[in-house]
């Protein structure tokens, strides 16, 4: 199975970034957003600026 990384286009709230990756690993959207706010909240606040690259570079999901 071909499997890419995009974001996701049914599961969005912001950018679909934790939707897509949700998608991609084949886990629950509400899980990978929570699991993300944990973690950016224990690093710093790090998690927004690497949310705002994948952003730039994972692409929009095609139909």
């Amino acid at each position: 199975m071909n499997k890419k990384l995009t974001r996701s286009s049914s599961n969005k709230m912001l950018a679909g970034i934790c939707g897509g990756l949700a998608e991609y690993f084949e886990l629950d959207a509400s899980l990978v957003r929570i699991g993300y706010a944990v973690l950016t909240l224990f690093t710093a606040f790090a998690g927004v600026p690497i949310y705002l690259i994948m952003w730039l570079i994972v692409p929009k999901q095609k139909f």
